[in-house]
């Protein structure tokens, strides 16, 4: 069956709490989800992650990531993104968070249908590896999250 759902974990696993959604989609393997979801980790490729949305037709992606909202460290959000976003795309294969991935989608003249962002408030960014304790409990809830959307979906 066709994937009509994909759930991507961005960050850099080297950078502590960026790592995130890659921890995120490590523990979507160990979870029973439909034939038609698509768990993907694309760490740091984000060009790789807009070059797949521009070339598939998912109703939905689900972006997974550490975001600063500027609430507390560990906090989740599920944040509907949009996708008619237009500003020229500043490449930087290191960098490309979701805004970005969305530009150059725009740039490439592809619209995903829906995108949505479960994001988690970062504690430390710092140059090691491993999640902060704050947002390694937040792992739990953002996967539950990441469950609820494809359930919802499904309907």
């Amino acid at each position: 069956m066709t994937a009509r759902v994909l759930v991507a974990g961005v960050g850099n696993v080297f950078l502590a709490d960026d790592g995130f959604g890659v921890e995120v989609v490590r523990r979507l393997a160990h979870v029973p989800l439909p034939d038609w979801v698509k768990v993907a980790d694309y760490g740091i490729r984000g060009l790789h992650l807009a070059y797949d949305l521009a070339g598939a037709d998912y109703e939905l992606t689900i972006l997974v990531d550490a975001t600063r909202r500027g609430d507390e460290a560990g906090t989740v959000h599920v944040v509907e993104l949009d996708t008619a976003l237009t500003t020229p795309p500043c490449l930087d294969a290191h960098g490309m968070q979701p805004d970005v991935v969305l530009n150059l989608l725009a740039w490439l003249e592809a619209t995903p249908s829906r995108v949505v962002l479960v994001g988690c408030e970062p504690e430390v960014l710092d140059h090691r590896m491993g999640l902060s304790p704050v947002v390694e409990r937040a792992v739990a809830t953002a996967t539950g999250a990441v469950v609820a959307l494809v359930e919802n979906h499904g309907r």
